[in-house]
């Protein structure tokens, strides 16, 4: 079909034309209805579509999630209960506010037991208080023989309650022993007053900040 024939072609009488050219005249068509159906209407259903696929994936996953966490939450509820345990375990390490001059004085009769001699024994004025607890620190001086320091210091650590000895100095002597300074921390728990205190303080810092 040349360009002459294509001239030639009366638009107003579409059904006297050439097969071959009324073939193209409709693929024509055909294009141009599908380009108008995507850029009018189709590409707004894809975008949609697309959308809710990605929907599905993330709620499919979020199914997995909790099949997998209902699976397991006899396993979760066991671990729960130790996790309990071991807390409780370890808050029985701590005293309470009552028992803190019971724990200074075996602090205190540990070094005497061992035959030392105390120069400072000084708890600090203040606790430094954290969510749960509250650290009293004890600044201590004391002297003796080296072995004797060392058996205080493991005398410390063996008590029923949490102490731990920190900034540890040895000094030599004339007469031959050591004097140790030392900072002494012991641990209490907080009673409720005084928790439900101290998420206020820190609610209120936080509010001013």
């Amino acid at each position: 079909m040349t360009l002459d024939d294509i001239n030639k072609l009366d638009f107003k009488n579409i059904g006297s034309w050439p097969l071959i050219a009324r073939a193209v005249l409709l693929a024509v068509v055909f294009v141009v209805v599908l380009a108008a159906a995507y850029w009018f209407d189709w590409s707004d259903q894809i975008d949609t579509l697309q959308t809710a696929r990605q929907q599905e994936a993330q709620e499919k996953e979020t199914f997995l999630n909790k099949k997998r966490q209902a699976i397991n939450l006899d396993t979760y509820k066991q671990q729960l209960k130790e996790i309990e345990q071991s807390f409780g375990a370890l808050l029985k390490q701590l005293p309470n506010k009552s028992e803190m001059d019971a724990l200074i004085t075996d602090i205190n009769q540990a070094g005497l037991g061992r035959g030392l001699e105390f120069d400072l024994f000084k708890p600090a004025d203040h606790e430094n208080m954290s969510e749960f607890y509250a650290e009293l620190p004890i600044s201590i001086k004391v002297s003796g023989a080296y072995h004797d320091l060392a058996a205080f210091a493991s005398d410390v650590s063996q008590l029923s309650r949490i102490v731990t000895l920190n900034d540890i100095r040895l000094t030599p002597n004339k007469d031959g022993n050591l004097t140790m300074d030392a900072t002494a921390k012991t641990y209490r728990y907080l009673d409720e007053d005084e928790i439900a205190s101290q998420k206020k303080s820190e609610k209120d810092r936080k509010g001013g900040n």
